[in-house]
């Protein structure tokens, strides 16, 4: 197992941002996304933590995002919008249409927004838990380069197309949830390939179809619980894809192909003011007991206790942020280094693999 260090989360903010300044992003955008990838390391998701810059470098050091985009707003309707990306940076894209969609949820009481012509916008879960601390109901979804085997299959056709949820709660921070809809999300892979770690036999398989524990060998993701998975990803593909007229299944272009192309990738908002079909604390207070009985339930051999989904991820998120988040010793040696990446992805295909 490679050896890991513990970080504080604003050193680690700091060498992220001026990495990614370096590569050519402007102060601004680069804050933006080092706050999104400490929060997704403080979370454990070590997958769209510090691991990524690397990449994000390269791309934008090449061209492949928009490093001064004209992002702009599109009312469509009274509860319905567009924003477009200009292929910007994702997570400083996707921060601005939440801003718009919460204030367009917060004036009709719902809103659907379409992000249309972004890059990589990492965790959903940071989107959505933002919105829930308005005291809103989010959905977020977004559709990604094909690298899932469909169910009955024997070639790459859709994205691992995440869902995430959240919800405001009297007490403590916000119930989120975020899931790939395959077995394990295809950075769940590429966090294990920095770590030197096998993987489960139930997540991938190679370049002949069969199963492997190889992280480096994966040729094809599974989808989650099968025939299940396969339609949910099918789902976030036509709402994040075909419904703002962007690309969809295998013509989603490849995240590590060519670094010096645009993504044109599509993402979706969906926020409900609970206000507008019950009363606010009586909504917050249900959830706060929902979780309370959860906790009430017995656990299962091996468990210590139920946890409601994504809780576990808020535990860390609270521990790490106080006491410092590990990153692997390679990343942190890349962040403290004068390269500004290791021109490593270019045309290696939706696997990085040469």
């Amino acid at each position: 197992m490679e050896e890991t260090m513990i970080v504080q989360p604003v050193r680690l903010h700091e060498l992220i941002q001026d990495k990614l300044i370096q590569a050519g992003l402007k102060e601004e955008h680069a804050d933006t996304v080092a706050e999104h990838l400490v929060f997704a390391d403080a979370c454990g998701i070590h997958s769209h933590g510090a691991v990524r810059v690397d990449y994000y470098a390269e791309r934008i050091a090449k061209g492949g995002v928009t490093t001064d985009p004209q992002i702009t707003f599109e009312r469509t309707g009274a509860s319905t919008g567009i924003v477009h990306g200009d292929n910007g940076v994702g997570q400083y894209v996707a921060l601005r249409a939440l801003e718009y969609a919460i204030d367009q949820a917060k004036e009709s009481g719902a809103a659907i927004v379409g992000v249309k012509r972004i890059s990589h916008c990492g965790a959903l879960s940071y989107y959505v838990k933002r919105a829930a601390e308005e005291n809103l109901i989010a959905i977020s979804m977004c559709q990604s380069d094909p690298m899932v085997v469909p169910f009955g299959g024997s070639e790459n056709y859709f994205g691992t197309n995440p869902i995430a949820f959240a919800a405001p709660r009297e007490y403590g921070a916000p119930v989120v949830f975020d899931m790939a809809t395959t077995v394990q999300a295809w950075g769940k892979i590429l966090d294990a390939r920095s770590k030197n770690q096998d993987i489960p036999d139930t997540w991938a398989v190679d370049v002949n179809g069969q199963p492997t524990t190889n992280p480096h060998e994966v040729n094809g993701l599974l989808p989650m619980a099968g025939p299940k998975g396969f339609g949910l990803m099918m789902m976030v593909d036509v709402l994040s894809g075909i419904l703002l007229g962007l690309p969809f299944g295998k013509n989603v272009s490849s995240m590590y192909n060519d670094l010096t192309e645009k993504r044109n990738l599509g993402q979706l908002f969906i926020l409900i003011d609970p206000r507008r079909f019950t009363d606010l604390p009586s909504f917050k207070h249900s959830i706060e007991t929902m979780i309370g009985e959860l906790h009430d339930i017995a656990p299962a051999a091996g468990f210590k206790q139920v946890y409601y989904p994504g809780e576990t991820n808020q535990v860390k998120y609270d521990q790490y942020m106080a006491e410092g988040i590990p990153v692997a010793k390679r990343v942190l040696d890349y962040l403290e280094s004068t390269t500004i990446h290791f021109d490593q992805y270019g045309e290696t295909g939706s696997f990085a693999t040469k």
